[in-house]
């Protein structure tokens, strides 16, 4: 008898494995109360205009590189400086280091045609006016960055203020009920979890391409003052030339 009972099979009450619930993430998106909606869609606006930036940066930044290389080679070739300056913005809008060139080099003309001004003044004027360009075209390969960073530091805020209100709406639903399980908790707090991690999705490409993209507006910002730098100790030994004047 013994021997007949453990040979049996288990009862078919014994489930043989625990129910997975699946994963959907639109779902929980589409299920999530009003404020929660309304937190997503704003961080889903953000993620875009965040990688719309992101690509539009990365494309400027790499054609002011292109466009130093090029004219760093060609003031380096040993080319006259009035053939360069002649040639400058015939092949359309001036922009980068050609632009800190021309404004350099066109004050220094301009001084040089005044009565009375000695090469302490046209080094001065160049120099201003290289200046103001570099800070011109800094200004703009920064623009939007400033987005970027703002985006990557309060993202990962706007989707936690999303989720403490989809848990307090969640919790508050709870009042109503006699018996509280955790099968009645977890969908609305999965649901308002849902937000915090698009902030992190919104955030985390946001603060990666910050950096990077700084970091190559730091390098070129070098560039552009160390060629000024440069420019300005070619001026200074040519403005006592009789030709200069």
């Amino acid at each position: 008898m013994v021997s007949s009972m453990l040979l049996d099979p288990l009862p078919n009450s014994v489930p043989s494995a625990l129910p997975t619930a699946e994963f959907n993430p639109l779902q929980l998106v589409l299920h999530a109360s009003l404020p929660v909606q309304l937190v997503m869609a704003m961080l889903l606006v953000v993620s875009v205009m965040s990688w719309a930036i992101i690509f539009r940066k990365r494309a400027q930044l790499g054609a002011a590189e292109r466009e130093a290389n090029g004219f760093e080679e060609r003031f380096w070739s040993g080319a006259q400086l009035g053939d360069l300056h002649a040639r400058a913005g015939k092949n359309g809008a001036i922009d980068g280091m050609e632009a800190i060139f021309d404004a350099g080099m066109r004050e220094f003309q301009r001084v040089t045609q005044m009565r009375g001004a000695d090469s302490r003044l046209q080094l001065e004027g160049a120099q201003r006016a290289m200046r103001a360009t570099t800070a011109r075209e800094l200004d703009g390969l920064e623009h939007n960055l400033e987005f970027l960073a703002n985006t990557g530091s309060i993202s990962p805020y706007i989707g936690l203020f999303g989720t403490v209100w989809g848990i307090m709406i969640s919790f508050q639903g709870l009042a109503t009920l006699k018996q509280a399980t955790i099968a009645t908790v977890a969908p609305g707090i999965s649901e308002a979890l849902i937000a915090t991690a698009m902030g992190l999705f919104a955030a985390i490409p946001a603060v990666w391409a910050y950096n990077r993209l700084a970091t190559r507006v730091d390098r070129l910002a070098s560039r552009y003052d160390a060629f000024a730098e440069e420019f300005s100790s070619i001026l200074q030994r040519w403005s006592p030339l009789p030709d200069a004047r």
